[in-house]
């Protein structure tokens, strides 16, 4: 692909074409490039001019770390490329047009968000990502609506034995004042008996 389509087709994925931070990062990506050698042996990265002629990467990281071949960069090449040796990990300006591989990088997300993203994935079709969407926020509202019942639940249970333990309280306080009655009842009863008793005498 040319650099401008390589362009497109990391934004469509949501990145951006890398940036090269270190010489750590640098073999890392010459590694794994390496491995796709029979495609092609130059990868496009994210570096470009700007109308002033300053090299900048795509996503705007610093310009801090360069590995350029030999002889690299020319001033005359301006409108040029930048692509990455799959063989020495040196990068080349070469005409935008040529057809390269290319690496794309994509900002670290949040998981949250990289679901989502896996649902609303640009390279799928619109109905099948809006399809996907509705999967999604479907579920999102069952799970939210079984806590929600969870909650509810426990709640409910919680009061229902703080209300049973009440009315256990109340039962065995009415049982032990009716105890307490009945045995006053009596000796009340008793009391009148005598005192029957001694008036009839």
């Amino acid at each position: 692909m040319s650099w401008v389509q390589s362009v497109t087709q990391c934004v469509q994925s949501g990145g951006t074409l890398a940036s090269v931070e270190d010489l750590a990062e640098s073999h890392f990506l010459v590694e794994h490039a390496y491995l796709h050698t029979s495609k092609t042996s130059g990868f496009w990265i994210g570096i470009y001019r700007n109308v002033n002629g300053q090299l900048l990467w795509q996503d705007n990281s610093t310009l801090d770390f360069v590995n350029w071949a030999e002889g690299q960069p020319s001033e005359e090449q301006l409108d040029h490329c930048v692509e990455l040796s799959a063989f020495s990990g040196y990068w080349s300006i070469l005409p935008c047009s040529s057809q390269k591989g290319f690496i794309c990088k994509k900002p670290k997300i949040h998981p949250l968000l990289f679901a989502l993203y896996l649902f609303t994935d640009a390279k799928k079709d619109k109905a099948h990502g809006h399809v996907n969407m509705w999967i999604l926020l479907t579920l999102v509202l069952i799970i939210l609506l079984g806590m929600g019942f969870m909650i509810y639940f426990l709640f409910k249970i919680k009061t229902q034995s703080e209300t049973e333990r009440e009315a256990r309280q109340c039962s065995t306080l009415l049982e032990y004042s009716h105890v307490l009655t009945g045995r006053g009842n009596e000796n009340d009863s008793t009391n009148d008996k005598e005192k029957n008793e001694y008036s009839a005498v």
